[in-house]
């Protein structure tokens, strides 16, 4: 390993299927021990970016290094040092939970009186050892999440890549995920992960990087990425009596220094640049049919930077997700 060198660094990275540019000459680098956070909109290149990095795909161009070392070519070498957790698992459904988490820790050549210690570990520290005799295929969701990580924890990684680690499991167990994975941080453990989930990117990233039509647009600690927008105003107001879906075009006209954008049927934002005076966009939805139940100014957050940088909305995002849809 390289004093001071990152311990994942891409640079120029890019992936061609055919004619289309899915990943296209990205740079980061990701700081030993930091939890990294990579966001952006479905099929805007983040899965692909880890398949390239875990050697699940072979670049186009452009270089990977772990810890200094170019291993662009053969990223196979240093799979040891990386725990993978895609988002779909990759566990084998006939085989139970113990049994599992054998078998993977075998793959880095764990002895088997240290796996099966290990695995029971695990199993205990996840909250699974009742059901460790259990199929796998048997498992709840939230219960496959968490011996998915298990498994790419089990050979005590440097480095963990977490594809979407919490989506559409109950909150107790993404409670109890997020917790590990501080936990992990706290150990020095290396972790890159990508969420739709912005309040899981808040409390857990050091520094996020945004990626948007295969390219890095934006890559800054959370206080600085939350700081550019500081000087904006956003006032969220709570709808009644109809929705405001069809007053899109009467709204810019009658406010045009505002940027307007629905959370939810029920719920409408508008951001501006100088204090928003209520009154006159409440009497304008009300004059319409629509009634406002409450009217609150809100602080810029790293979903508003989100929003700002992507033009995403991430309730219409994580919908997609959970309906099934796969980023890329």
């Amino acid at each position: 390993m390289t004093n001071n060198a990152p311990a994942i660094e891409a640079q120029s990275l890019t992936k061609r299927f055919d004619n289309v540019v899915a990943v296209d000459a990205v740079d980061f680098g990701v700081r030993p021990g930091e939890v990294f956070g990579f966001l952006g909109p479905n099929g805007a290149g983040k899965t692909t970016t880890i398949n390239m990095l875990t050697g699940l795909a072979r670049p186009t161009g452009g270089a990977i290094r772990y810890f200094g070392h170019d291993v662009t070519r053969n990223v196979k070498k240093v799979q040891h040092l990386m725990g993978v957790v895609p988002d779909e698992s990759n566990l084998y459904p006939e085989l139970d939970g113990f049994d599992n988490l054998c078998f993977c820790a075998s793959l880095y050549g764990m002895r088997r009186r240290e796996r099966e210690d290990q695995a029971r570990a695990l199993l205990a520290q996840f909250g699974l050892a009742d059901v460790a005799g259990r199929r796998f295929a048997a498992f709840s969701k939230g219960m496959k999440r968490k011996l998915a990580i298990a498994a790419g924890i089990i050979h005590r990684p440097a480095i963990l890549f977490l594809d979407e680690p919490t989506t559409g499991i109950d909150v107790a167990s993404a409670r109890q995920i997020r917790q590990m994975l501080a936990d992990l941080k706290s150990s020095g453990t290396t972790i890159f992960l990508t969420t739709h989930y912005i309040e899981e990117a808040e409390r857990l990233c050091d520094r996020l990087a945004f990626i948007v039509d295969g390219k890095v647009v934006r890559l800054d600690t959370l206080a600085n990425l939350v700081r550019d927008i500081q000087d904006q105003h956003v006032v969220q107001l709570t709808l009644s009596g109809g929705t405001a879906a069809d007053l899109s075009g009467p709204l810019h006209e009658t406010f045009p220094d505002g940027r307007f954008e629905r959370v939810c049927d029920s719920v409408l934002r508008m951001r501006t640049d100088h204090p928003v005076h209520l009154a006159p966009l409440v009497r304008f939805l009300e004059d319409r049919g629509v009634g406002v139940t409450e009217a609150r100014m809100i602080r810029p957050s790293l979903e508003d930077v989100f929003v700002e940088i992507t033009g995403i909305e991430l309730e219409r995002m994580r919908k997609e997700k959970e309906k099934g849809g796969r980023g890329s």
